[in-house]
């Protein structure tokens, strides 16, 4: 007779981390990628690196990470729907990979429930699979800061100063000041606390930030002739740095529109807020419960680079827009989620626990649910505003506008991309040229000047043939070299 023997393995832990990111990939594949055009910001950073079309103007406050990042997707498609489900699953991963770093300083249960929170935001969902920089930022120091924290543990001390020196250098490539703002917590934070005042993780913190920003800073040399200058021109496009308040137009622009500059809105939806303007108390309650845990530096030093990296879209500028606060929400979920298993752990009774547990379930499904009807109203008026611009160079082309061409005016940037054309225009944040440059372009090439129809042509187009473009609100005036369309 054989002896049968049972091996009884250990249950395994439910990867919810892994869970986590695998939903945010589905929420971007089922309610952003397939409705999504492409819009303004996005063609000039894909222009610098599509092998099919001319650059458009790269103006002084960008960054070339972006574009870096979608280079290999440009060179082999220039497929939109590929590009963003390139980017869906990318950024899941890196949702998933960002956050993971957190594993072992809070436990799989809070390091899931943090990535949930931040996953949830309908900005973050909305600009998962979008070539835009705020999101990576984001991703990038919630790496960076958890790297810093685990940078005195002999076990990984060398693997984490070599992911946060990475982690700073990513942030600052992706966008250079959010990389200045990133690193001046982290470096303050080696000066003051005994523990990190050794010189390892202010080298990788610095040495990240110089590497993250030669690009830049090369560049500023190059094209404004020293980084001072490309200071002052950033300020200049941005409308002026210096001090705003601008937390107002941030709540009222919470829920929308994407880009509220000039910021007049009205607050839509208030009660969609309400956990926007419970930030504030929740981080406060979260620094009390910090001064009562052994490792309160897990919940101050997110605390603090958030802050650091609100500063700018809080009070240094006069517009705002939804986006400009994803890294400070991806750092703040952190905490966040220390307070919420805090509070699950301080019901004792078991039937409070769960009634407890329950009410705390159906609030964040509500507040999911509710996400989902913002996203789906922006995902709305983002394919609207892409369908004019494609709407716009379809007609434009069917006026003789074939690359070489040269598109300037309203819109030109996106409208220009569309069609195959260089963009340049002769005034605002966007200006690349001169009236009397882009005149002698036209007549070497197809132009077209764009302008609202109630405004009348641009002063150097008076002379040029205006055409209606339908469903578009805009008028092109088309150099009169142009044959007339068949």
């Amino acid at each position: 007779m054989t002896a049968v023997r049972t091996v009884i393995r250990p249950l395994r832990r439910t990867p919810w981390p892994a869970l986590v990111a695998l939903a945010y990939a589905a929420a971007q594949l089922v309610l952003v990628v397939p409705h999504l055009g492409l819009g303004w910001d996005e063609t000039v950073y894909l222009s610098q690196v599509d092998p099919h079309r001319p650059a458009a103007y790269f103006s002084a406050p960008r960054s070339r990470g972006i574009s870096l990042l979608v280079a290999p997707v440009l060179a082999v498609t220039d497929s939109t729907t590929v590009l963003r489900t390139v980017l869906a699953l990318a950024s899941a991963a890196a949702l998933y990979a960002a956050y993971r770093v957190w594993q072992p300083l809070l436990g799989p249960g809070r390091t899931a429930l943090a990535a949930l929170l931040f996953a949830g935001l309908w900005t973050t969902v909305l600009y998962g699979p979008q070539a835009m920089p705020n999101l990576w930022v984001a991703l990038s120091a919630v790496a960076a800061t958890g790297w810093f924290l685990r940078a005195p543990l002999p076990d990984t001390r060398r693997r984490a100063l070599l992911g946060l020196g990475t982690m700073v250098a990513a942030a600052t490539c992706f966008r250079f000041s959010d990389g200045v703002w990133l690193a001046l917590p982290l470096l303050t934070a080696c000066a003051i606390v005994p523990a990190w005042r050794c010189p390892a993780p202010a080298l990788a913190v610095a040495g990240g930030l110089a590497l993250g920003s030669a690009e830049w800073i090369a560049e500023a040399y190059a094209r404004w002739g020293g980084v001072g200058a490309r200071l002052h021109v950033s300020s200049a496009t941005e409308g002026g740095m210096g001090a705003h308040w601008a937390g107002g137009m941030a709540w009222r622009s919470l829920n929308g529109p994407l880009l509220c500059r000039p910021c007049h809105v009205p607050l839509s939806h208030p009660e969609l807020t309400l956990w926007w303007l419970a930030l504030p108390a929740l981080v406060l309650i979260a620094c009390v419960l910090a001064r009562r845990t052994r490792r309160g530096e897990a919940i101050v030093l997110p605390i603090a680079c958030a802050t650091a990296l609100s500063i700018p879209y809080l009070l240094l500028i006069d517009y705002s827009a939804p986006r400009f606060l994803l890294p400070a929400y991806a750092l703040l979920s952190l905490p966040l989620a220390t307070v919420a298993a805090h509070c699950a752990r301080a019901v004792r009774p078991p039937r409070a626990r769960v009634l407890a547990a329950g009410s705390a379930a159906v609030l964040l499904a509500l507040h999911l649910s509710a996400q989902v009807q913002v996203l789906d109203r922006n995902t709305a008026d983002a394919r609207v505003t892409a369908h004019r611009y494609r709407t716009a160079a379809h007609d434009l082309r069917h006026l003789g506008l074939t690359p070489p061409c040269l598109v300037s005016g309203a819109h030109a940037p996106p409208i220009g991309y569309y069609t195959g054309c260089a963009s340049a225009n002769v005034t605002g944040n966007n200006r690349s040229t001169t009236p009397h440059t882009l005149l002698r372009h036209a007549a070497r090439e197809p132009a077209a000047a764009l302008a609202r129809t109630r405004s009348g042509p641009p002063h150097y187009a008076r002379t040029w043939t205006p055409h209606r473009l339908p469903g578009t609100g805009l008028t092109a005036y088309v150099h009169s070299r142009l044959p007339s369309p068949v």
